[in-house]
Protein backbone atom coordinates (compact mmCIF):
# COMPACT_ATOMS: atom_id res chain seq x y z
CA UNK A 1 0.00 0.00 0.00
CA UNK A 2 2.97 2.42 0.68
CA UNK A 3 3.56 2.06 -3.04
CA UNK A 4 0.71 2.76 -4.91
CA UNK A 5 1.09 6.17 -5.56
CA UNK A 6 4.03 5.45 -7.24
CA UNK A 7 2.36 2.99 -9.27
CA UNK A 8 -0.15 5.67 -10.33
CA UNK A 9 2.83 7.98 -11.18
CA UNK A 10 4.19 5.34 -13.50
CA UNK A 11 1.03 4.70 -15.23
CA UNK A 12 0.42 7.76 -15.65
CA UNK A 13 4.02 8.62 -16.95
CA UNK A 14 3.35 5.40 -19.38
CA UNK A 15 0.16 6.85 -20.92
CA UNK A 16 2.08 10.22 -21.93
CA UNK A 17 4.69 8.42 -23.67
CA UNK A 18 2.30 6.04 -25.56
CA UNK A 19 0.47 9.66 -26.67
CA UNK A 20 3.93 11.10 -27.36
CA UNK A 21 4.85 8.27 -29.43
CA UNK A 22 1.27 8.19 -31.45
CA UNK A 23 1.37 11.98 -31.85
CA UNK A 24 4.81 11.64 -33.61
CA UNK A 25 3.62 8.70 -35.90
CA UNK A 26 0.99 10.34 -36.84
CA UNK A 27 3.63 13.77 -37.58
CA UNK A 28 5.89 11.86 -40.06
CA UNK A 29 2.66 10.06 -42.04
CA UNK A 30 1.48 13.32 -42.52
CA UNK A 31 4.63 15.30 -43.28
CA UNK A 32 5.08 12.22 -45.87
CA UNK A 33 1.82 12.07 -47.54
CA UNK A 34 0.62 15.66 -47.12
CA UNK A 35 1.63 16.98 -50.25
CA UNK A 36 0.73 13.71 -52.07
CA UNK A 37 -2.73 13.84 -50.85
CA UNK A 38 -2.80 17.55 -52.02
CA UNK A 39 -1.75 16.62 -55.06
CA UNK A 40 -5.12 14.55 -55.49
CA UNK A 41 -7.41 16.74 -54.36
CA UNK A 42 -5.49 19.22 -57.20
CA UNK A 43 -6.18 16.86 -59.45
CA UNK A 44 -9.83 16.68 -58.57
CA UNK A 45 -10.78 19.69 -58.39
CA UNK A 46 -8.73 20.44 -61.69
CA UNK A 47 -11.05 17.34 -63.33
CA UNK A 48 -13.86 19.16 -62.20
Amino acid sequence: MLFAPKEKGQGLVEYALILVLVAVVVIVVLALLGPAIGNVFSQIITKI
